[in-house]
């Protein structure tokens, strides 16, 4: 049986991943949690017998022929000169801390901003949850949303850009 503070340190590990249901079987005991909405939910259930997991094929990836090497060189050189190329904004929106990206106040509200939207320094444009805390983030910078570069319940790191904004 699971001690509290192992299902405590479990239910974090979750909570901080992309996982979005968990399940463990020990000993005629299974405990099993589900996010929803962002939170973890966990419900223990008793279990007559025990189920064990069933082996996971294994899958063989081919080899590259070289015509497939010399495509993807060809690509990977082309990427950053279009990347440099297509450069239409002056600022990004960096998260300020470690947490889940959410585009709106709650699921069933629209997003702050979508791409075109013009913000000033004081808009809000998202909400970092962290430690179960909503922190609203501001634009910090003046202009027009070019991009969106987190995708809503997406784990976000300190200083991964967020957005890209094309200055006034």
């Amino acid at each position: 049986m699971l001690k509290v503070q192992e299902i405590r340190e479990i239910i974090k590990l979750i909570d901080q991943s992309n996982i979005d249901e968990f399940c463990y079987e020990a000993n005629g005991t299974k405990v099993s949690m589900k996010k929803q909405l962002g939170e973890v939910v966990s419900e223990p259930i008793q279990v007559q017998q025990p189920v064990q997991a069933k082996p996971q094929p294994t899958q063989e990836v081919p080899e590259e022929t070289p015509q497939q090497k010399q495509t993807q060189e060809s690509a990977e050189t082309a990427a950053p000169k279009a990347e440099t190329a297509e450069k239409n904004y002056d600022a990004e929106v960096k998260s300020p801390m470690v947490g889940t990206f959410y585009q709106s106040p709650s699921p069933d509200q629209d997003a702050y901003v979508k791409v075109g939207d013009q913000v000033s320094e004081d808009s809000v444009v998202c909400i970092v949850e962290a430690m179960k805390l909503f922190n609203e983030i501001e634009a910090e910078v003046s202009g027009e949303i070019v991009e969106i570069l987190a995708k809503d319940g997406e784990l976000v790191e300190y200083g991964q850009p967020l957005f890209r904004v094309k200055s006034k």
